[in-house]
């Protein structure tokens, strides 16, 4: 049975995370289920330059991914019929990034205003990995209050803070992207080589 993951992309700034998991999600051989919001396609024409159309989304976003796509089914934010708003419809977990404040919000408070957000709260629900990854700074009172509810919920709130170690002060912005998608794989237990792991000052001794 085809068990994806479910990746919702926000209308946050931030896509290049976005594209950075999904290419180790179809790297380590995992399905994906991805759904984007109106805002979010907006935010990935600004910030790339690629458009994301229904007609031709699999050729879209293979460019915007730089590679040949994985196993992915592409379902349309305004679809709340679609499989993954369905706690019976089979998958493995779900990542939001970025998350938006307005998808944290949405999420935290159940509002299921589309279908990233529906899909969010059906994993909270049936219990499933559940990665929220938002990036706005600084936060307000409101959005703090609405990430305490989704960690309350279950979900790991897991801010795109980068680390610099590994690459140290000349890590390239790719660098502190994977970083970033990194630490979301390790969260949900997918293998990767996206960074360096942390081995102690010195690197220990043999």
């Amino acid at each position: 049975m085809r068990t994806p993951w479910v990746v919702g992309i926000s209308g946050a700034s931030g896509t290049p995370y976005a594209a950075s998991v999904l290419r180790a999600l179809f790297d380590a051989g995992e399905a994906v289920d991805l759904v984007v919001s109106r805002a979010a396609r907006l935010t990935i024409m600004d910030e790339t330059g690629a458009p994301l159309r229904d007609g031709h989304w699999k050729d879209d976003l293979s460019r915007w991914l730089g590679r040949p796509l994985g196993d992915v089914v592409f379902w349309p934010a305004g679809d709340l019929a679609a499989g993954p708003s369905s706690g019976s419809y089979p998958v493995k977990g779900m990542v939001v990034v970025p998350a938006s404040t307005a998808a944290c919000a949405g999420i935290a408070l159940g509002l299921s205003k589309d279908l990233l957000q529906r899909a969010a709260e059906v994993n909270l629900k049936e219990r499933r990995p559940t990665v929220v990854v938002p990036r706005e700074t600084p936060v307000t009172r409101s959005h703090l209050l609405h990430l305490l509810a989704l960690d309350a919920a279950g979900a790991v709130v897991l801010p795109a803070s980068p680390g610099f170690y590994g690459a140290g002060a000349g890590a390239t912005a790719a660098q502190l992207v994977d970083f970033v998608a990194g630490k979301i794989l390790d969260v949900i237990g997918v293998p990767h080589d996206l960074s360096a792991r942390w081995a102690g000052l010195g690197g220990g001794r043999a």
